[in-house]
């Protein structure tokens, strides 16, 4: 096994509930990602992301985890889950999972054990009133009481109490789950909520304590070579950010900077060369995301007057002109794919699916919206199961009906109905991904020069990226044209368009 495969790895994220029922019951589950991985070798990706697949009771999306050394029934058995582990692996196909070290759930045998018998409840944080004012960062308090008085730290849902890191056992623990895994073939782990670990009473975000926690992973990690670990830090002080990159801590983290950018030249140069200023001189890779399980698919983004992605609903409903998300979408992929490091794309992405906003409202299962009073929507759009085949709901993504209806209109979406279509987005990720793995990947890049609202690089191989943010017409550098994400309008590159070329 390669020790440094993820530094150009494309990676391809699996929202195991949306992605492919096998058994029926409207659920997604690990027999249905069994039957789609050929589907997923020939996409041309080289390693999946599942969200947690640990038993939950679902308060968040299986973010609330009650046993992190099992799976949860909906989606399979550990049986199954280690097979679909060895199957993946035969066909080259590396499994990172979620780990989710910030939190626990209310049924987990800790936390239950913890309301029995106070004398362990210093695994979480429990106090005899609230230590502070803060707010759950799914709204209402942070800060929830139990019968006999005391109250307990949650900085997300009430059903998800906060660890205490400061206790050893919860180290022990977790170093305890991550060798469980790594036992049974998993090449790494995406971290959730990173920097959240330790508090103090004033703060919960980025403490310095963190550090010791993910040095101490990156030993276990490294006994067990070629595996990865991955941090979901949000932090808009890059300095900061890059000292979860140093050399004995996490491998990568999410660039969640980019994954916000408006669909703007100077912002996405500006993320870009920030990107790239932050990660070089310490060795790691970066990484590139345009959607995943927790904001707007890029589609509806991209085809709003307002690009920008922000967290909270702002802009659910807002007009969203399709055909030009589709057209920027695709032109995202390129650029997104092009750019030096790894790359992640999130299960419908390759589909060109766009957000569904008009869900009933009894449908919707996200925390977010029943926390906020209805003012925020959630995340259940990016969430709806995936239409892999046919003319109606449920789209072959099962034989029951889905967990989050599915549009009428995704019939001209589905995987089958792309596949046979030269000019899908389905076959310009095939196409991008399989030119991908031969010239790009892990590397440097080259700014060139370029037209007024254009971004313009070549890469190591000699590969030349040119995007067009303008609203006309510019013509393309001299070369062999190897793939574009729209047609070209005799030889010059249209608006929201970008072309691959090499030398000729």
């Amino acid at each position: 096994m390669s020790q440094t495969w993820w530094r150009g790895a494309a990676i391809y994220q699996v929202y195991l509930r949306s992605f492919a029922d096998g058994n029926g019951d409207g659920i997604g589950d690990l027999a249905g990602l069994r039957s789609r991985l050929p589907y997923l070798k020939d996409l041309g990706i080289d390693a999946l992301w599942l969200n947690p697949w640990y038993p939950s009771p679902m308060a968040d999306g299986g973010y609330d985890v009650a046993d992190y050394r099992g799976i949860e029934p909906d989606f399979g058995t550990l049986t199954e889950a280690e097979r679909f582990i060895e199957e993946a692996h035969d066909l080259g196909i590396k499994v990172i999972i979620d780990v989710v070290p910030n939190h626990s759930s209310t049924e987990s045998a800790w936390f239950k054990q913890a309301l029995a018998d106070p004398s362990v409840r210093d695994r979480f944080w429990f106090s005899d009133e609230p230590l502070n004012d803060w707010q759950s960062i799914f709204g209402g308090p942070a800060w929830t009481q139990v019968p006999d008085g005391q109250w307990y730290l949650h900085l997300f849902a009430p059903e998800q109490p906060d660890f205490n890191w400061a206790n050893p056992e919860v180290h022990q623990e977790f170093e305890d789950v991550l060798r469980f895994w790594f036992e049974r073939g998993v090449d790494g782990f995406r971290i959730d909520s990173a920097a959240l670990l330790f508090k103090s009473d004033t703060a919960y975000e980025d403490l310095d304590e963190v550090h010791g926690v993910y040095r101490r992973w990156r030993e276990i990690a490294d006994e067990y070579g070629g595996r990865v670990l991955i941090g979901e830090v949000w932090l808009p002080d890059q300095e900061r950010f890059a000292r979860y990159l140093r050399p004995d801590e996490l491998h990568t983290a999410f660039n969640f900077d980019f994954l916000s950018c408006p669909w703007d030249p100077d912002e996405l140069r500006r993320v870009i060369d920030l990107t790239l200023t932050t990660h070089t001189p310490i060795g790691a890779p970066p990484t590139w995301v345009l959607s995943n399980h927790d904001v707007t698919r890029p589609v509806t983004r991209y085809g709003r007057a307002d690009t920008t992605f922000e967290h909270g609903g702002r802009l659910h409903g807002a007009p969203s002109d399709l055909e030009l998300g589709y057209r920027r979408a695709r032109a995202a992929a390129l650029l997104a794919m092009a750019l030096p490091g790894s790359v992640y794309v999130y299960q419908g992405e390759e589909l060109g699916l766009p957000e569904v906003e008009d869900l009933p409202d009894e449908a919707r299962q996200d925390p977010m919206y029943a926390r906020s009073g209805g003012t925020n929507p959630g995340r259940d759009g990016c969430r709806v199961p995936l239409p892999w085949s046919g003319e109606e709901p449920p789209f072959g993504f099962g034989t029951g009906t889905p967990w989050l209806p599915q549009p009428d209109s995704w019939h001209k979406l589905t995987a089958e109905a792309q596949r046979t279509d030269l000019g899908s987005m389905l076959n310009l990720y095939r196409s991008a991904l399989r030119l991908r793995a031969e010239l790009l990947g892990d590397g440097t890049m080259t700014w060139l020069s370029a037209e007024d609202r254009v971004l313009a690089f070549t890469r190591d191989s000699g590969l030349t990226c040119v995007t067009n943010l303008g609203p006309d017409p510019v013509p393309l550098p001299a070369g062999r044209l190897l793939l574009a994400s729209g047609p070209l309008d005799d030889g010059v590159l249209p608006p929201d368009t970008t072309a691959w070329l090499v030398p000729s």
